[in-house]
C-alpha cells in the first residue's frame, strides 16, 4: 500500500481541499480502499476461477507489475504511465485517485488474491493482516500533511526508494514463484 510513498501524492491531490476536511476526506478514501481490498479478498479467487486465472499467471502478473511501479519509485520521473486522456477534475478526490489506484492498487489487490487463493484455509488471518495493514496505512495517510512537513522532499524521496528497494525483491520473488509453480515440482 506504501503510505509513506503516497504521502506526497495525497498531499499533492487534497491541496485545493480545505484543510478542516482533508483528514475526512482521507478517512473516506481510505474506507473505501478498504472495501475495494476486502472484494478481493472475497471474489478474488471466484474471479480467477471464472476468468480461468491460474496461481502462476497471478504470481507472474502481480511479480512484473510490482516490479513495474517499485522501480518507478526508486527511479521516479524516469519511468511514467499516465493516461493521456487524464484530466483534472474540480473539488474533492473521490475514489479515483486516491482510494484507488494509490491505496488499493493492482499490485495490492494481486497480491492479496495470491495470498487468498495460495492458503484458503487461512482466510480469516488474511482478513486480520489486511485489516491491520490497511489501518496502518490510513493512520499514516491521514498524517501526511504533517510527515512531508517533518521529512521534508528530501527524507520523502529517502523511504519511497528504500521502500522500492524492498519491492523490488518481493515482486522478482513473486516472478520466480509464478515460474516454479509453472514448471510444476
Amino acid at each position: 500500500m506504501d503510505p509513506i510513498g503516497n504521502s506526497p501524492l495525497f498531499v499533492s491531490h487534497l491541496k485545493d481541499v480545505q484543510e478542516s476536511r482533508r483528514t475526512w476526506v482521507v478517512a473516506r478514501e481510505s474506507v473505501f480502499a478498504l472495501l475495494i481490498l476486502l472484494f478481493f479478498l472475497f471474489f478474488g479467487p471466484m474471479l480467477m476461477a471464472l476468468l480461468h486465472i491460474g496461481p502462476e499467471s497471478l504470481h507472474i502478473a502481480g511479480g512484473v507489475l510490482l516490479f513495474i511501479i517499485s522501480v518507478g519509485m526508486i527511479f521516479p520521473g524516469r519511468i511514467q504511465i499516465k493516461n493521456s486522456d487524464e484530466q483534472k477534475l474540480d473539488g474533492e478526490p473521490f475514489i479515483v485517485p486516491l482510494a484507488t489506484p494509490l491505496v488499493a492498487g493492482p499490485s495490492t489487490m494481486a497480491t492479496i488474491m495470491i495470498f487468498s487463493s495460495g492458503k484458503p484455509e487461512q482466510f480469516w488471518f488474511w482478513t486480520v493482516a489486511l485489516v491491520v495493514a490497511w489501518g496502518l496505512a490510513a493512520v499514516i495517510l491521514m498524517l501526511s500533511s504533517r510527515l512531508s512537513r517533518i521529512l521534508g522532499p528530501r527524507g520523502l524521496m529517502a523511504c519511497e526508494r528504500l521502500m522500492g528497494m524492498i519491492l523490488v525483491v518481493v515482486s522478482v520473488q513473486m516472478f520466480f514463484d509464478g515460474i516454479r509453480l509453472f514448471l510444476g515440482p
